[in-house]
């Protein structure tokens, strides 16, 4: 079977809610037609060309979602929220289907007995039955309704809150006609920013909330009233303190997200959403989260004092600000890392061009792992920057595509992440071969110079490359559990923070650097001193993720719909615990709080935390036995990569690494404790 890649440039909006509707239709029918026949049911018979249909409307559909982020147009946008309600009706009517629960029920049953499914079919199968209760396939008939109804009153919240996030980023910009109030900002930025005026037929140095523009200027620019301004405009977004206005304000889509989310839990009986939501994690109960997050609190926090007292100390006797405010931190803690260990960022830069760290990055996957990464030449995409890559294994047998969408643009989603396309099953006795997207919002190239990356971006494209192997390497030929579907959210992270580790190491750090003028390598004077500030304030970086981590979860256990600002409430008592660093009252991050708004981490943002201590864990023992150990990387692959969602983690955690995750190894590899 030749297999073909998506033609971006064939999809027509204007066509996609007529081909969504024929693919529900014709997958209802079959549905109801092979159990309108009645048992005996069996994996071919059912499961197997159920499987394909719902395969062909995953590629349809995760496409047009896929451009809705990285291409958002008003025209696409509308035909997305049109179709959204359809497919929630779809998901809901199938997952309250008593029959079709029945018939899975039957197959598992006559496993039990025969036993002729593989462990992953099994998986699969317990994965579903699962999510059928969780989907409240018993419930009565106006139980069902309301859960259909509530189910799609979420899909379409969550959609709208990030669409409120990306209007409210771009409705804000800055234009700067006097070189002099940009004082202190690298010359990249300064380009980066006249190339973006220009694009608008405007003089001067054009500014946004997005990632590259808002960081450059938060860590470098010597006006604190710039800084300021922008950091307000930052903390304010998609709230009615919005310098652009209240239109595109999140704040009541919160609350009736968090009640709608209450009332869907505790329609399956659920005390709370975050009891629904562990029903599908590695974590045993609500308990167990919480006191994972106190544990790590109550270790980083008195450092992370330390670091800030120090911060303020060299705020005071270096550059007499005797107060320092949220939008100082980031500026005085880059003068900090300077002159502690006389590095920055932006002298990094020119030793990270795009080719070289993705040329490296390949290599080092290919040490690892023995697959091989090959350009695609003139492949259909969405952008003329993207890029596409073949990954064939150690016998050149085609394992995976992969393309990488890397820069900030107009009309794109903020942020970074990865997402798949297709997933590998048996189809017509072939393997298909899974899809994957790396999507990031770095610099673009600027002038003749290739795209500079920060080694902060070089961090952000192994960890997403991580989710990507996770699908692209996977052995498993069932998607339900096939590469990153069926991994417990909280493990998804592990192997994206995993491969982080490399971006930090030497051996790693030598094969993704070399300067884009001279050619030359990283010089051993700046690789110690980009190793030395790896655990600079880590202990603040962790209490900010504890912050986020500890208001998700218990905005989702103890939301009171009843309570006038409870979720502002929670936010501050959250704060006032474990926040070290100042904040603005004008501070409303969580109406951007995409990742448990809009995105999947609602009661599991402490996921990153969770996955990462099984990260740190595992990467110690490479660093014992050698970065590219091979029987440690045949370990790794063969478990947390091929296995994908068919095997629990914890279970291949110890098969790989001979015991259980320990919370130390965290701590010691953030240098919050002492390795002695």
């Amino acid at each position: 079977m030749k297999e073909t890649l998506p033609q971006f440039d064939a999809i027509n909006p204007d066509t996609i809610e007529a081909k969504l509707k024929q693919l529900l239709n014709r997958n209802k029918g079959f549905i109801d037609d092979r159990l309108a026949k009645g048992p005996p049911f069996t994996w071919d018979n059912f499961i197997e060309p159920i499987e394909t249909l719902e395969d062909e409307l995953h590629q349809f559909w995760s496409i047009t979602s896929h451009l809705n982020s990285v291409t958002n147009t008003p025209v696409l946008r509308k035909v997305y929220n049109t179709c959204l309600p359809q497919l929630s009706d779809y998901s809901t009517q199938l997952l309250h289907n008593k029959e079709y629960y029945e018939a899975i029920r039957f197959i598992a049953a006559v496993d039990q007995k025969e036993k002729n499914l593989d462990f992953a079919q099994k998986k699969m199968i317990e994965n579903a039955l699962r999510d059928f209760k969780l989907a409240g396939v018993s419930l009565a008939p106006e139980e069902k309704e309301k859960f259909a109804n509530l189910s799609k009153t979420l899909w379409q919240l969550t959609t709208k809150f990030g669409e409120n996030v990306l209007d409210a980023t771009q409705a804000w910009t800055k234009l700067i006609s006097n070189k002099s109030i940009l004082s202190g900002l690298p010359q990249h930025a300064l380009e980066t920013a006249a190339a973006a005026a220009q694009k608008q037929s405007k003089q001067g140095w054009l500014f946004t909330l997005e990632a590259p523009s808002f960081l450059a200027v938060m860590t470098h620019a010597d006006s604190q009233d710039l800084r300021k301004e922008m950091y307000l405009a930052f903390i304010t977004k998609a709230s009615q303190q919005s310098p652009s206005g209240p239109q595109f304000d999140n704040t009541e889509i919160i609350s009736t997200i968090l009640k709608t989310r209450l009332q869907l839990a505790r329609l399956l009986g659920f005390e709370h959403y975050a009891e629904y939501s562990l029903a599908t994690k590695m974590a045993e109960n609500t308990t167990v989260v919480i006191d994972f997050l106190n544990s790590l609190a109550e270790a980083s926090l008195e450092k992370a004092r330390s670091e800030f007292a120090e911060l303020q100390h060299f705020s005071e006797t270096e550059y007499s600000l005797n107060t320092l405010e949220p939008w100082d931190i980031a500026y005085i803690s880059e003068k900090l890392r300077k002159a502690r260990y006389d590095i920055s960022q932006e002298e990094l830069r020119p030793y990270f061009p795009e080719y070289q760290v993705l040329t490296g990055l390949f290599h080092i996957v290919h040490k690892l792992f023995g697959v091989t990464f090959k350009p695609v030449p003139y492949p259909s995409t969405w952008h003329q920057d993207v890029k596409c890559f073949s990954i064939y294994d150690k016998d050149n047998a085609l394992l995976s595509h992969c393309y990488f969408d890397l820069y900030a643009r107009k009309n794109k989603r903020s942020g970074a992440w990865m997402d798949d396309y297709r997933t590998r099953r048996i189809n017509n006795n072939c393997i298909q071969t899974p899809i994957a997207f790396v999507v990031c919002n770095f610099n673009a190239p600027v002038g003749n110079d290739p795209a500079l990356f920060t080694h902060d971006d070089v961090v952000t494209l192994f960890h997403e490359l991580g989710h990507a192997l996770q699908h692209m390497l996977t052995k498993i030929n069932y998607p339900a559990v096939s590469g990153i579907h069926g991994v417990p959210w909280d493990a998804v992270e592990l192997p994206s923070q995993f491969l982080e580790h490399w971006a930090y190491e030497k051996e790693g750090v030598a094969l993704i650097s070399k300067h884009y003028q001279t050619q030359s390598p990283l010089p051993d004077h700046l690789f110690k001193k980009l190793h030395n500030a790896k655990n600079f304030q880590s202990a603040l970086q962790m209490v900010r993720q504890l912050e986020f981590a500890l208001f998700d979860f218990r905005l989702h256990a103890e939301f009171d719909p009843n309570r006038k600002n409870h979720v502002v409430d929670i936010l501050q008592e959250v704060r006032s615990k474990v926040r070290v660093l100042p904040s603005s009252e004008l501070d409303h991050f969580q109406n951007s709080f995409s990742h448990i708004f809009s995105g999947g981490y609602a009661a599991g943002y402490y996921s990153y935390k969770w996955a990462e201590v099984m990260a740190s864990d595992a990467f110690s023992t490479f660093k014992e036995k050698g970065l590219f150990n091979a029987d440690c990387s045949h370990k790794f692959l063969k478990t947390f990569l091929e296995m994908g969602g068919a095997k629990d983690p914890l279970s291949l955690f110890i098969e790989c690494f001979s015991h259980r995750p320990r919370i130390e190894a965290l701590l010691k590899e953030t240098g919050i404790l002492s390795e002695h």
